[in-house]
């Protein structure tokens, strides 16, 4: 099957093309300076307050900043950053993918392939939504393995092999390879490590950036791929193979920043900074195209739509397992949504 195709001027004018195709770096570094200033923010909340209540707020804002950075980073795969391509990969690489252990030109690589083919066969992200709808019981058990920490140490191990190579090959073949794969990426963290360290709040690398990492933003990750493409109701019809989700602000902060929920105006311009998105949107929800697009209220209700299946029907071995998704994700940063987007 193949997926229909949408021409930008069937629902947008030139002038409103040309407003929403614009990038503005110094937009680009504001919504990353946004993401750091409530990191920084959250740990400095903990070091000057601590107790369990600020400990458990500052996971999930950085958890859900994390996101956020591998959301910027995806902006960056597709040139949003900048108009300027250099500036537009010096962004996305060191202040965005390599805190997060991913990597924007392999994970542009393996993203355009889904923009591409959509819902279809060939997808490569279909692995991610194809399973659902899914039982409660089952969702209950990927959420447990996602807050515990279980599917984030699979993803990250997957990417670190990977990483390493196969065991036959030299040390010095094993150690170049390894920081092609991930050297930038640890550097960068050595860099946080050292700067927390010189603040005299060395334990907060362990505990307020690898633990939201591994945790709470592996819960919202799952959530905002159940969103994205989950049974929605046509895979052929750009309209409808893919969904947007009206995020009120704790959502927003918690699960779904950037712009993120916008992902049907997305995939219609994939060019459109993420800041532009919801323009797009309100002027889609204007036009004759209004009644087709698939949008649901909030992430509770696609959450329903996704575990609508009876109970009963749940058996062991029939969805793809979360060690599956990881190995399919090392490639591209070792990040859950290894796609998405």
């Amino acid at each position: 099957m193949t997926a229909l195709r949408m021409r930008a001027r069937d629902f947008l004018s030139e002038d409103e093309l040309i407003a929403v195709r614009r990038r503005s770096t110094w937009k680009g570094v504001a919504l990353i300076v946004h993401a750091w200033v409530l990191i920084i923010g959250s740990i400095a909340l903990v070091a000057w307050w601590p107790n369990l209540l600020t400990f458990l707020l500052a996971v999930g804002i950085i958890g859900s900043r994390q996101l956020g950075l591998a959301i910027l980073m995806h902006d960056g795969a597709h040139g949003c950053l900048s108009a300027d391509e250099k500036t537009n990969l010096t962004l996305s690489q060191w202040f965005c993918a390599y805190p997060v252990f991913a990597e924007t030109r392999a994970y542009r690589r393996y993203h355009l392939q889904h923009h591409a083919r959509t819902q279809q066969e060939d997808d490569p992200d279909l692995i991610l939504s194809a399973p659902f709808p899914i039982t409660k019981m089952s969702y209950r058990r990927k959420f447990l393995r996602d807050i515990t920490g279980q599917t984030g140490y699979q993803q990250r191990k997957a990417q670190l092999l990977n990483a390493l190579g196969p065991a036959e090959w030299p040390l010095s073949k094993r150690a170049a390879h390894f920081w092609e794969k991930l050297g930038p990426q640890f550097a960068v963290n050595a860099v946080m490590f050292a700067g927390l360290a010189a603040a005299g709040v060395w334990w907060a690398y362990p505990l307020l950036w690898l633990l939201p990492l591994f945790t709470w933003q592996m819960v919202i990750t799952r959530i905002r791929n159940i969103a994205e493409h989950a049974v929605v109701p046509d895979s052929s019809d750009p309209l409808r193979n893919t969904r947007t989700t009206h995020a009120g602000f704790l959502e927003r902060l918690f699960i779904a920043p950037y712009y993120v929920n916008y992902h049907l105006e997305h995939h219609l311009l994939f060019y459109v900074p993420c800041y532009n998105l919801p323009r797009v949107h309100s002027i889609l929800s204007q036009s004759r195209h209004a009644d087709r697009m698939e949008v649901q209220p909030n992430y509770a209700a696609v959450l329903r739509l996704a575990t609508a299946k009876p109970n009963q029907q749940d058996r062991p071995g029939q969805l793809v397992s979360s060690a599956r998704r990881a190995r399919a994700g090392a490639e591209v940063g070792g990040d859950q949504k290894a796609g998405g987007f």
